[in-house]
């Protein structure tokens, strides 16, 4: 009952700079955590940050300082702004929510399909 879509991943170079944004639709009544993971070849899928409704934030400490992310609440968007990209954040990424929907009133928790980053050396 709740899509999200994102989009912004792509290929660049060490050191560059991409931005993800991933929007939720349905039938949304609040959105209480928008988050980012990532998961690279053979690996398992980890968390790179988080953000409440409110604004607290929470981010790995492999992206600490590089990464910044973002909301708008109005939109039901987040954002992941990550700079000084390393080949190490070679990754699928992906977006998360989870809320509460209206008509009947209960909890969800979504994933969308993931856009691929792609860093290069």
């Amino acid at each position: 009952q709740v899509q999200l879509v994102e989009s912004g991943g792509g290929l660049v170079q060490a050191g560059g700079s991409l931005r993800l944004s991933c929007a939720a639709s349905g039938r949304i009544l609040r959105i209480n955590v928008m988050g980012w993971h990532r998961q690279a070849p053979g690996k398992q899928r980890e968390l790179v940050a988080t953000i409440t409704s409110g604004g607290t934030t929470n981010y790995a400490d492999s992206v600490k300082g590089r990464f910044l992310i973002s909301r708008d609440n109005a939109k039901n968007t987040v954002y992941l702004q990550m700079n000084s990209l390393k080949p190490d954040d070679t990754a699928v990424y992906y977006c998360a929510a989870d809320g509460l929907l209206f008509g009947p009133r209960r909890d969800f928790s979504s994933w969308g399909q993931g856009t691929q980053v792609t860093v290069s050396s």
